[in-house]
């Protein structure tokens, strides 16, 4: 088991292991408090474990209520949030009692945004159960919904008070859920460590890793969580550094809703990754070698890393990111593996770069 403590304004830790499910209550009770528990969950994840974390905290004391909504991007809108935050209501939740976010990425952010709202902010716990969500939206305290301008633009920093990873989870993952999860494990190893990509080149995360070797497994996911720490705590509410974070996710973003979110989002960062890489390459920011490996690396995760769309379409889509600030962008760029820096860009530039990017990538 790793414990990686994360010191931002608000201190926690997150806890990776296997059997932590059924430790839930134990540790929430530990560090929340409280007396009343709301899971919220999705359709798909909250059969699967919504029974096993419920028994866990009624163990420990809690009053426990379960909100499930319906699975997909799609429903991380402003209604279930809604329903959610009178479900909590309905169910008694005061300030001191704690939300629990079961699921995927969509279920954290969009928990943790009702838990930032909820009476103005109550008791919050990450319990991350895909590979993405595990190295990614669970740690760093951003929480949000979609609107149908674009992706995550209603939202509010809100730390969970712990981070419960159970590893276990990965098991349940097909194919393809785990190689979306992968396009920020290799995000990371750009922006922040060569060794870790080099790791990922000679030995692929795949599902036949998580079977075969367990704790590799959770070395890894440990490594991209401190990563993840280190840039948020230096830079918690994203004004200059945390923002090497969003390495390909401009066009990733724009790429997911192009196609309406019918894409996954490791899938999308992929595409970005390669494209903006190609378009650093292309100015002499990095050699050709870094694009490259990155896309290589990306295709032997099981990745796409070129889209059908075109510059006119990502470009549109783009111009609803949060990075934009009126005629201008803030992107990263690649120099090497494991080293990148932000650049502010005109709109016209970044146009540019996206033209330079996709243009060898016409097939999806």
């Amino acid at each position: 088991m790793h414990v990686i403590d994360v010191t931002t304004h608000k201190p926690y830790q997150v806890v990776i292991g296997t059997m932590l499910l059924e430790r839930t209550g134990e540790i929430v009770r530990g560090v929340c408090g409280g007396e009343h528990a709301v899971i919220i969950t999705d359709s798909n994840v909250g059969p699967l474990y919504a029974h096993i974390v419920r028994e866990s905290l009624e163990h420990a004391g809690y009053a426990v209520s379960v909100f499930t909504f319906p699975a997909g991007e799609e429903h991380k809108c402003a209604a279930t949030l809604i329903d959610a935050l009178e479900f909590c209501a309905e169910a008694q939740l005061s300030r001191s009692d704690c939300v629990v976010a079961l699921g995927g990425g969509v279920t954290g952010d969009l928990a943790g945004f009702a838990a930032a709202t909820y009476m103005r902010g109550c008791r919050f716990v990450q319990m991350p159960t895909s590979l993405l969500a595990m190295v990614d939206s669970s740690v760093g305290g951003k929480t949000a919904i979609d609107l149908k301008a674009g992706k995550n633009l209603a939202g509010a920093f809100w730390q969970p008070d712990v981070v419960i990873a159970d590893i276990g989870c990965l098991g349940t993952l097909d194919e393809e859920r785990v190689a979306d999860g992968c396009g920020e494990v290799i995000k990371h190893g750009v922006i922040a460590d060569e060794d870790l990509f080099a790791t990922l080149e000679q030995t692929p995360l795949n599902a036949d890793l998580i079977h075969r070797d367990l704790a590799h497994v959770e070395r890894l996911i440990a490594r991209n969580i401190e990563i993840k720490r280190d840039v948020v705590v230096a830079d918690e509410r994203e004004s200059n550094l945390r923002k090497l974070l969003n390495f390909g996710h401009s066009i990733g973003h724009a790429i997911e809703a192009c196609a309406e979110y019918q894409l996954g989002h490791g899938t999308c960062v992929a595409m970005g990754m390669v494209a903006i890489a190609r378009a650093a390459a292309a100015r002499g920011v990095c050699g050709n070698d870094v694009p490259e490996r990155i896309e290589a690396t990306c295709r032997a995760h099981g990745l796409a890393t070129r889209t059908s769309f075109t510059t006119d379409e990502i470009f549109a889509a783009a111009l609803h990111d949060k990075k934009r600030t009126g005629d201008s962008i803030d992107i990263v760029l690649p120099h090497r593996i494991g080293a990148c820096n932000i650049e502010r860009v005109s709109l016209a530039e970044f146009k540019h770069l996206i033209e330079d990017g996709i243009q060898t990538g016409a097939c999806a």
